[in-house]
């Protein structure tokens, strides 16, 4: 009986652990780099996903910027400490393409893991960027942005001109910012975030002119840059010229930080940044009506601009972590696919909607109708089919080519070089860093 009894206790024993090993919820360590509101609305997300399901939990953790994270990613690796799931920014992608067997492909681990996922559900200037040469998506699309203009209504009108007509061109924006500096509408015509991306990388997709060789580097290791033509050369000789005149305000490097304010505050009519800065500008800008379009371009250069190219960034797995994870990964990036998911995230935060889905779910919701220039960004990015030159850009240590950058544009306008002597050094010096890229990812 003693026997009998020793026995049922280790049988129930072990019917009690395998009971509860079969509900052990797997942990997922997602690595982001999104603080503020947009940082608590993907802790939502994440929570929503872990209510959605018993085996699964995202763990969302904050790592600081953009760079930072990808930073802390590397060097995590490097230990074997690395998360499942790393977000990084656009400009990074490059440098994970070249990451050898740290990364496990998006395309790749939703097939292992037996999960739907087809390339066309996805916006294709989006898919192209995170594509490899033969249309495999390496990385999981969440949050794409792209640069609009975001311009001062009241101050249109008080300068006498048509506040639901902002200018489409080069000229008509210099007429404009011109007319409203003389009247006293405002202080200065225009500032800008992101002169980098902005006002070189997006002006040369938009114009279908190369940022570099080699399909601005899809192509290959070995590329160089080239985005000192002449129609680079002349959109900063006329930044110089609006600087000089007062009509152009410059929002400092980097990210340029010192934009948003003069925009927020009236002192310049027209603000450049990322559509995702919608939920800023709305709730920043109260005592006058936004408006929002697309960035200019140069008529006589193109007579039908070519799409903008995006920004933000996306989801990466990294190799090397527990298979129950990997499931789990896949079943995650399922859910942020979803539709309703998508829409929210993109009513949310500025970003664009990753489906043609989430978009039509958006507009049979009425969110379009009921606020105006929500949908700008989108038609901006999807208004022609990317070339090589609008598909985006892949080179690698692309972010300390964008300080050398900075460092130009604001000798530039200090005076001590022309547009064509900045942008010249900025090619020299990005090639010597594309370089040193090239030898340690041979």
């Amino acid at each position: 009986m003693k026997f009998q009894g020793f026995a049922a206790g280790i049988a129930a024993a072990v019917t009690l652990l395998s009971t509860s090993s079969a509900f052990a919820v797997t942990e997922i360590s997602w690595w982001h780099a999104m603080g503020g509101e947009l940082g608590a609305k993907l802790e939502e997300i994440a929570t929503k996903f872990n209510e959605s399901q018993s085996d699964y939990k995202v763990v969302p953790v904050f790592k600081g910027t953009y760079p930072e994270t990808l930073t802390a990613a590397i060097a995590a690796f490097r230990a074997k400490q690395q998360p499942a799931i790393v977000q990084v920014f656009e400009v990074g992608t490059g440098t994970m393409m070249a990451a050898e067997g740290a990364v496990y492909p998006v395309y790749k681990l939703m097939a292992d893991q037996g999960e739907p996922f087809d390339p066309a559900s996805y916006l294709s200037p989006v898919v192209g960027y995170y594509s490899d040469s033969e249309g495999n998506i390496l990385s999981m699309p969440f949050n794409s942005s792209t640069p609009i203009m975001y311009y001062n209504k009241n101050a249109f009108e008080k300068a006498g001109l048509d506040p639901n007509a902002p200018p489409k061109t080069w000229p008509e924006l210099e007429a404009a910012m011109t007319k409203i500096k003389e009247s006293g509408a405002a202080k200065c015509g225009m500032t800008s975030a992101w002169i980098s991306w902005i006002q070189l990388e997006n002006l040369s997709a938009i114009h279908d002119k190369p940022y570099g060789t080699k399909a601005n580097g899809f192509d290959g290791l070995d590329t160089e840059f080239t985005f000192n033509g002449d129609v680079q050369v002349r959109h900063w000789e006329n930044l110089k010229k609006w600087h000089d005149a007062g009509l152009f305000k410059y929002g400092g490097p980097v990210g340029g930080n010192d934009a948003p304010p003069l925009f927020y505050t009236q002192e310049c009519a027209v603000y450049m940044n990322s559509s995702a800065a919608r939920a800023a500008v709305i709730n920043n800008a109260k005592e006058f009506e936004v408006g929002f379009a697309p960035l200019p371009y140069y008529d006589d250069v193109i007579k039908e601009p070519q799409n903008s190219i995006i920004g933000g960034a996306t989801l990466w797995v990294l190799n090397g972590r527990p298979d129950e994870e990997y499931a789990g990964a896949a079943k995650f990036f399922s859910y942020l696919s979803k539709p309703e998911v998508q829409a929210d995230w993109h009513q949310f935060s500025g970003y664009l909607p990753i489906t043609p889905a989430a978009q039509e779910l958006g507009k049979s919701q009425g969110y379009y109708e009921k606020n105006p220039g929500s949908d700008v960004a989108l038609k901006q990015m999807t208004r022609a089919t990317p070339t090589e030159n609008s598909k985006g850009l892949r080179f690698g240590n692309l972010t300390q080519v964008r300080d050398v950058l900075d460092k130009e544009f604001e000798a530039l306008l200090a005076g001590s070089k022309t547009a064509k002597e900045a942008l010249d050094a900025t090619v020299e010096g990005g090639n010597k860093i594309l370089r040193e890229f090239e030898a340690a990812n041979k």
